[in-house]
């Protein structure tokens, strides 16, 4: 499989490009919009055709460029169907692995930061989006998210996993790129050891974060699959537009 990390620093958010070399089909998790002309030129470099987009959830803090990619290069777009979004083209369920060429994608449903999100499991990688973040998660305050469900589908689901299964998370905001189930199982600050649940929901309610400054924009945006909606402040535009390139792409 060819596989690249991509990251955009506006949201601070990772894009996982998968390739089939045998097929030259490609799919893009978790891609932003203000990246997708980077994205698309890197599988271009590739030899690569993007296939499929595949999000981990409702993002809250960027628009998808799920919808962009599909109009620019015909690709479809995968959802969680927990989701019911309307302009999916697929809908992904834990059990139900998802194929391109000799790609295969098992769907695990991970809720607590969202309550349909998803993790993706290939090739001895999982894609974590938002449920497990490199010493730390995502946090549980809003879209239906929900602490003790967040603990158990981390500790249940993605714990489960063998330990030299490589994370690779929606974002980092310390220039981290990848850690192992292992590692989180050890040391994750909220949720590795004998963190007991009681703890975990102490935790996440002391955090005391800033209501996020996108997420009125971003959730219906993102509920059509990518759509900057209109009214976007000036000084947010960022999160939506549609540059050329990122500085770290």
């Amino acid at each position: 499989m060819i596989f690249r990390q991509l990251f955009e620093p506006v949201s601070s958010t990772y894009t996982y490009l998968l390739g089939c070399e045998e097929t030259r089909q490609a799919i893009l998790v978790d891609a932003a919009l203000p990246t997708w002309q980077r994205d698309l030129e890197e599988l271009n470099k590739l030899g690569l055709k993007l296939a499929y987009t595949l999000d981990s959830h409702i993002h809250a803090d960027h628009i998808s460029a799920a919808r962009k990619l599909r109009r620019e290069a015909g690709s479809r777009i995968a959802h969680p169907a927990f989701d019911r979004l309307e302009c999916a083209d697929v809908g992904l369920e834990e059990g139900k692995p998802f194929e391109l060429g000799s790609i295969r994608v098992e769907p695990l449903f991970t809720p607590g930061h969202t309550d349909g999100h998803h993790a993706y499991r290939v090739d001895g990688r999982v894609f974590t989006g938002d449920a497990l973040l490199i010493d730390g998660c995502g946090r549980t305050d809003f879209q239906n998210g929900d602490a003790p469900t967040l603990y158990r589908s981390v500790r249940e689901k993605l714990f489960a996993l063998p330990e030299d299964t490589l994370v690779y998370p929606a974002h980092d905001y310390k220039g981290r790129r990848v850690s192992n189930i292992g590692q989180e199982k050890t040391r994750n600050p909220r949720l590795g050891g004998d963190k007991p649940l009681a703890e975990f929901v102490k935790i996440m309610k002391e955090l005391d974060l800033a209501y996020p400054k996108f997420i009125d924009f971003a959730v219906p945006g993102n509920k059509e699959c990518g759509k900057c909606p209109d009214g976007v402040p000036e000084d947010l535009q960022q999160y939506c537009s549609q540059i050329a390139d990122s500085p770290q792409g």
